[in-house]
């Protein structure tokens, strides 16, 4: 598409849809357009992923207010990410675990029941294995700052259910023996009729998996699974921020009976910095200027992600004024650049004067006058235009005219 259409239309709501409202669009929508109702449906598929991408930046306020503000711009080249890897299109994968985790799933990635994904299409995926596919895990890690615009490598620790060191992940006592279950007849499906809708769910006797154990293993109870420890290394990528989100593939909980795992999804934290203010991809730096430099000009240092630069103050520079370094800001994690750096300039007045440096001020006082001070002529004559239109509006008010 070379022009996307507008996400509220996507969804065929009002800019001032709520979140339920949009939520309920949303499902509508992922209902009629999912694969599992239209196999092999190419441009059904494109509308469930469009619909998908709507819903994610719609039913989060903070992505919902930068698009409201800059629509696609907004996540397009240069600006944060709205989600993983940003909205240059929605992978089939991701849509289907956003549909999941908006209506119940298991953190967005399969197993265990009730969630509406499994009711309409049959499970995660709508097979025995993905049913009984581990459980996607969250990670919220706390970064440096510096961290966040190098990258990093981190070692992470965490408790997850692993396969079971007894019976190798199958669930079974070694003298067991596996039989097919009489409910689905191996299928890992039951499939029941609620008027003109047909529901395929996962078979509540087998758990999906289709075979039957007549010998459970005792030591996980015939789940294949046992609480462990897992550990990591997360390569932490250039340039993430608060709220990014990173993918490790088949780090999350383990499968029931040997099924694949879940993924890890770490959600990024980013810590203040004394120094640098981060809005995207820009940075800001509040720099402390003498009073000296900002009336006569001159040259300063300010640091910068690569090093120091040294920048020319105007004569004359106020405290508040914006000066910019481009390219000096954050890497694009995607490969689009950098972002600049702001100097907002700090005019800082002098403290601890001894005797001679008051004198010498003093002295300077004396010989500037009014016409050295022009945002100050201008906010006198501001404050006097107040008073006088206040002393107008009192008359008419004592006089009872409108």
């Amino acid at each position: 598409m070379s022009q996307k259409e507008d996400y509220y239309k996507v969804l065929g709501v009002g800019k001032d849809a709520g979140k339920d409202e949009i939520k309920k669009a949303y499902r509508k929508l992922a209902i009629k357009y999912h694969p599992d109702k239209n196999p092999g449906d190419t441009a059904a598929e494109e509308q469930f992923k469009i619909a998908t991408e709507a819903y994610e930046v719609l039913s989060d306020e903070q992505k919902r207010q930068k698009y409201d503000q800059f629509g696609h711009a907004a996540f397009g080249p240069g600006r944060g990410s709205a989600g993983a890897g940003g909205f240059g299109g929605v992978d089939l994968e991701e849509a289907l675990r956003t549909f999941m985790g908006a209506f119940g799933g298991s953190g967005g990635g399969g197993g265990g029941g009730g969630s509406i994904f499994e009711n309409f299409f049959g499970g995660a995926g709508g097979g025995r294995e993905s049913s009984n596919r581990g459980a996607d895990l969250r990670f919220d890690l706390e970064i440096d700052f510096e961290e966040g615009v190098f990258g990093s490598k981190r070692d992470l620790s965490f408790s997850v259910n692993v396969e079971c060191d007894e019976c190798g992940g199958k669930g079974a006592a070694p003298d067991s023996k596996m039989t097919t279950c009489p409910t689905c007849k191996g299928q890992g499906q039951v499939i029941t009729s609620n008027g003109l809708f047909h529901m395929r769910q996962t078979c509540p006797d087998c758990g999906g998996a289709g075979k039957k154990i007549s010998n459970p293993c005792a030591k996980c109870r015939g789940t294949g699974q046992m609480k462990g420890k897992r550990s990591i290394t997360l390569r932490i990528p250039p340039g993430v921020e608060t709220g990014s989100r990173l993918r490790v593939q088949g780090k999350g909980e383990g499968g029931l009976r040997g099924s694949p795992a879940g993924d890890l999804y770490v959600i990024i934290h980013v810590k203040p910095h004394p120094i640098f203010e981060r809005h995207d991809l820009d940075l800001v730096v509040d720099l402390p200027v003498s009073t000296q430099t900002a009336a006569l000009g001159g040259e300063v240092q300010v640091p910068t992600l690569e090093g120091v630069s040294r920048i020319k103050i105007p004569a004359g520079t106020q405290s508040g004024r914006m000066l910019r370094l481009k390219n000096k800001g954050v890497k694009d994690p995607r490969g689009y650049g950098h972002g600049d750096l702001h100097i907002r300039v700090k005019v800082e007045v002098p403290t601890h004067l001894s005797s001679k440096a008051k004198k010498l001020l003093q002295q300077m006082e004396e010989i500037l006058d009014k016409d050295h001070y022009p945002d100050s002529v201008k906010f006198t004559k501001q404050a006097e235009e107040f008073a006088r239109r206040r002393e107008e509006l009192e008359k008419l008010r004592a006089t009872g005219t409108s």
